[in-house]
């Protein structure tokens, strides 16, 4: 194939995905890929197989080239004819004759019998086979190189298409004719619990990308219009903010402000004015500055900053109901409704009464978004991530909504409904009957105390960890207040928010781990752009580099304690000794500093967090430099397994229980031990109920984790003996595989009577 021709195929690989993103429904999709195909390489015949859900065989859905009448009529087993040795094989079958072939099995509905060449690629996505893509030519000849790799290229990039496009159709018809009983749909789990209730899809005001150009007949009265929409869409995010009080504090409800400062800056109001003076209308002016201001923000490698993008265009679509108010729509959120969005912002949530939210599915974002956050904090289930969700087609939808695995399921039908409204009924009673175990100390049963302390980042936490039995704070997130802010907050602001949560636990432990951005967390204001974020300048790395920030925070932190000595510090992410050495040096500065000018503050206990593979080959050299050990579970398995946790293609990889990860937090046990300073877990490993067994084995000191799991952590420590887990843990260290592993742990459980917490844990 000549180098032309080569870009051709290119242009016709472009086309024909675009088309089939495209297209109206899920047989137009098919009828445009057999048509175009068939056009494109000048043959005969092109078929699409695909494999039927419920019987497992293969089903011809579409043909340009076979009898018309054969398509839905004609289908085989994986066993049976040349298409299901492709699907068998998952790999290319091309033939020169086909016939002589001794699979060849002749359907004479479809007229194939004049048809010699036969070449077939398999459609896989994720592992998974959807069907088999078939060309054929009446000639006797074996089909080009060029062919066969054209066809794979485009069945590789058709997968995620024809997945989206049957996903849709089946959403939309009440009587699918090839479809799963039940539609099912995966994600990332965002916050843990499970819900059954109807879709709402986020507010549906009129769409910017939908704004037509016009000229503006009055630029004076299109500015007045503009104003106006302003004006009002400022009074409603303050009485947002009002609304919201009693949900979340003033720290939280920062984000507010923010959207308030962007109604007056040139990022969006005055480009907006410039645009109408110069002759559009107001609502052509407006779309064109939303645009201009979220393609800054997707461009951006960092997540963070995408999510910042969605507030843009959040706060864009308010003005605009304000500028066309028909496309408003009011509607009463009913009780366990699912909160349903393209990509939800705290904005939305603000906007439902919490008393009445079920969950929260969005088709973008990751376990680390606001409003994921708000949804853990709010113990409300959450499922993030959801890629190609039609959401539109959501609306009073059944929906079913599991976070411990981050899966939704629309149109159940009546056995998984009945599945989970048992599940829902069970988590009920569950919590229900944990509340009086949630507020006595976790012991083992021969006796060994395991403290349960809480993990935070909002202040909104406070008061449900101090009502859940935590026996302080593990983990406090000191990101988020940086995070929801369009600047770093001072000195004295960030004095405020440690002197709340430290006097709120006091006596009890307040660990507070120093800034921690970068990777999937990053600041609007501070941006840092990197191709590969996770592996770049975050954690400790960027507050050594800037110690006017790092200084600044540690004065907040030492200034804070004053009254309230129950601070621990916590340096994230280090990976050196030097690193832990200049972290020190700083926080000791920062401390003489406060001594000169005439602050009495003790030095608190420092700790540093193991979260980084090579920190665990340190460990003991570590652990001698501080005062306890606290283990990030979340990153430390990401890195030893090289798998990004929040990418919804590779997620089933990660595992805690995968035996590296096991070896490696016994390794980080027996360090500690041996320079006898404490460690505790505070990633979400320690909230996994087969984990904690594990953690219990190795003699883990404390675990960290969400408000919502505290009561169920200390069910599982006060069922077990030391002995008993040491023994499982011994079991665990000769298989091989998580899924081995997991299977023995959960049979452990079960025979405790915790058989409930088997499914928070990954199946």
């Amino acid at each position: 194939m000549t180098t032309a021709a080569t870009l051709s195929m290119l242009g016709v690989l472009r086309r024909v995905v675009q088309e089939v993103n495209g297209a109206a429904d899920f047989f137009e999709a098919l009828h445009i890929i057999v048509t175009r195909v068939r056009a494109a390489l000048d043959i005969d015949v092109c078929s699409i197989y695909l494999k039927s859900p419920r019987s497992g065989r293969l089903v011809l859905m579409a043909s340009e080239g076979l009898r018309e009448e054969s398509v839905g009529e004609v289908e085989m087993d994986v066993s049976e004819g040349l298409v299901g040795l492709v699907a068998s094989r998952a790999e290319p079958i091309n033939l020169e004759n086909a016939p002589d072939h001794p699979r060849y099995r002749y359907f004479p509905e479809t007229g194939e019998e004049r048809f010699l060449s036969f070449l077939g690629v398999p459609i896989i996505q994720q592992r998974k086979l959807l069907g088999v893509l078939v060309v054929q030519h009446h000639e006797a000849r074996r089909f080009d190189d060029e062919h066969v790799s054209f066809l794979i290229t485009l069945g590789a990039q058709l997968a995620g298409a024809i997945t989206q496009a049957e996903f849709t159709d089946e959403i939309a018809s009440e009587t699918p004719q090839i479809s799963h009983v039940n539609v099912e749909a995966t994600g990332i789990a965002g916050a843990p619990g499970v819900a059954i209730g109807r879709a709402v899809v986020a507010y549906r005001l009129a769409q910017l990308d939908s704004i037509p150009d016009r000229e503006a007949r009055d630029i004076d009265q299109e500015l007045a219009r503009f104003t106006a929409a302003v004006t009002a869409t400022r009074g409603e995010i303050e009485d947002l903010k009002r609304r919201t009080e009693q949900v979340l504090p003033a720290e939280e409800r920062i984000l507010f402000d923010a959207y308030l400062m962007l109604l007056g800056s040139d990022s969006l109001v005055h480009r907006t004015e410039a645009r109408i003076r110069a002759g559009q209308w107001a609502a052509g002016a407006l779309r064109d500055t939303v645009r201009e201001s979220v393609r800054v923000f997707e461009d951006m490698e960092d997540a963070y900053l995408r999510e910042r993008a969605a507030d843009i265009r959040d706060l864009g679509r308010r003005v605009l109901s304000h500028l066309l108010p028909d496309e408003g729509s009011d509607q009463e959120f009913p009780d366990g409704g699912i909160l349903v969005g393209e990509d939800l912002t705290a904005s939305h949530l603000a906007e439902v009464p919490i008393e009445r939210l079920g969950a929260i599915v969005s088709a973008r974002g990751t376990g680390s978004s606001h409003i994921a956050i708000l949804a853990r904090a709010l113990s409300v289930p959450a499922v993030m991530g959801v890629a190609d969700l039609p959401v539109s087609r959501l609306e009073d939808r059944e929906v079913l909504v599991d976070g411990y695995r981050g899966r939704l399921y629309v149109n159940p039908g009546p056995e998984l409904r009945a599945e989970f409204r048992r599940l829902v009924r069970e988590e009920r009673e569950l919590e229900e009957g944990l509340r009086e175990l949630a507020l006595e100390p976790a012991a083992t049963r021969d006796g060994r105390a395991v403290p349960v302390l809480a993990n935070s980042g909002l202040l909104a936490d406070i008061k449900p960890s101090l009502n859940s039995g935590a026996e302080g704070v593990g983990l406090y997130r000191t990101e988020v207040p940086f995070m929801i802010r369009d600047r770093f907050p001072g000195e004295e602001e960030q004095v405020e928010i440690y002197r709340q949560i430290l006097a709120s636990f006091d006596p009890m432990p307040v660990t507070l781990r120093t800034l921690d951005v970068g990777g999937d967390k990053a600041l609007p204001y501070f941006p840092v752009q990197e191709d590969n974020p996770f592996l770049g300048w975050r954690g400790i790395r960027l507050t050594l580099d800037h110690p006017e920030i790092f200084l600044t925070q540690l004065r907040a932190m030492l200034k804070a304690s004053r009254e309230h000595p129950n601070l621990q510090i916590l340096f994230p992410m280090i990976t050196t000794l030097e690193e832990l050495k200049e972290a020190l040096v700083l926080l000791n500065r920062a401390r003489d500093e406060l001594l000169d000018e005439g602050f009495l503050i003790p030095m608190p206990r420092v700790g540093a967090m193991v979260e980084v593979p090579a920190a665990v080959y340190l460990v003991e050299t570590l652990a001698r430099r501080v005062d306890f050990l606290s283990v990030g579970t979340n990153d430390l398995v990401q890195y030893l397994l090289a798998v990004d946790r929040n990418n919804a293609r590779v997620a089933n990889l990660y595992d805690t229980l995968h035996p590296a990860s096991i070896r490696a937090l016994e390794l980080i046990a027996e360090g500690a031990r041996r320079a006898g300073k404490p460690v505790s877990v505070c990633g979400e490993m320690a909230s996994d109920p087969a984990a904690i067994i594990l953690l219990l084995g190795m003699g883990i000191d404390s675990l960290s984790v969400s408000v919502s799991a505290i009561a169920r952590v200390k069910w599982v420590i006060r069922s077990f003996s030391t002995d008993r887990a040491e023994a499982l843990l011994a079991q665990c260290r000769l298989l091989e595989n998580p899924g081995q592993i997991r299977s023995l742990l959960n049979n452990a459980l079960v025979q405790a009577g915790l058989g409930g917490l088997v499914r928070a844990g990954k199946n």
